[in-house]
């Protein structure tokens, strides 16, 4: 018979919340300004900013969730990754989140591609969530508390729609840093709140585990990931901006966007 095993969300201290929460503000930063950028322009310029957006931004929530899960301990039990199913959460984060950024950074009516935009993404970002947590390996039982779940969900349904909201009609540097703080810290929530859900029974055992340790596998992707969001963060904030450019092309796409606009 399983015993109820007391649950560490942050085994290392502040480490993993406040680095977690850079991370999902720098995804956060980065696909807010990519996709100010995409509605500057046109064409397949448009659509890159926008991939790149959705990376971003899959990426900060992907690497946001792994980091936090880093400090994340069940007494009585080791923890383990299936490594595919966690591969499987990081595209699905950057899938959706992409059917959400270019349903804003296409739609023709903005109220309902933000509804539209906000609720996939929102969705996208639970589901990457319990993907993730459905990855998890231990010896025993993890139960979740419905209500707290459904609370998480609309939670970054929210938090995705206002970070969409703020894409489109943000434009200052500073305003869209306050977005991304914004932002980190609703995802991080959300974050925090599906963990509150989580029970777990455990089973002691002396069976290995299948799967990774966080050490072996989160930790060096995550790595990896992070790097991705700061190379690309420089090589975005160094890209020549629409009104950066000469004259006459910038006046020829301020034309096309108050045209789009109107």
């Amino acid at each position: 018979m399983g015993h109820l095993g007391h649950l560490d969300h942050a085994a290392y201290g502040w480490l993993t919340p406040v680095l977690s929460y850079v991370m999902a503000s720098i995804g956060a930063a980065l696909g807010l300004r990519c996709t100010v950028r995409a509605l500057a322009t046109t064409g397949a310029s448009r659509r890159n900013w926008l991939l790149t957006a959705a990376s971003a931004i899959g990426t900060g929530i992907w690497t946001m969730h792994f980091v936090a899960m880093l400090g994340f301990e069940v007494t009585g039990t080791e923890i383990r990754y299936n490594v595919p199913l966690t591969i499987l959460s990081l595209l699905v984060a950057m899938l959706v989140v992409g059917a959400g950024v270019f349903a804003v950074g296409y739609g023709k009516e903005r109220g309902r591609s933000l509804v539209l935009g906000g609720l996939t993404t929102g969705l996208g970002v639970a589901s990457m969530h319990y993907m993730g947590m459905a990855a998890l390996r231990l010896h025993g039982e993890v139960s979740y508390d419905p209500l707290t779940v459904g609370l998480s969900v609309a939670i970054a349904v929210i938090a995705a729609t206002a970070a969409l909201w703020a894409a489109l009609n943000i434009k200052s540097p500073l305003a869209v840093a306050v977005a991304s703080l914004v932002m980190g810290a609703a995802v991080s929530s959300m974050h925090y709140t599906g963990m509150m859900a989580v029970a777990v029974s455990v089973s002691p055992s002396d069976a290995v585990l299948p799967g990774a340790t966080a050490m072996q596998f989160i930790f060096p992707l995550a790595v990896g990931l992070g790097s991705y969001l700061f190379i690309t963060a420089a090589f975005v904030a160094l890209s020549p901006t629409v009104d950066g450019r000469a004259g006459s092309a910038s006046n020829g796409q301020v034309g096309e966007r108050t045209m789009t606009a109107h």
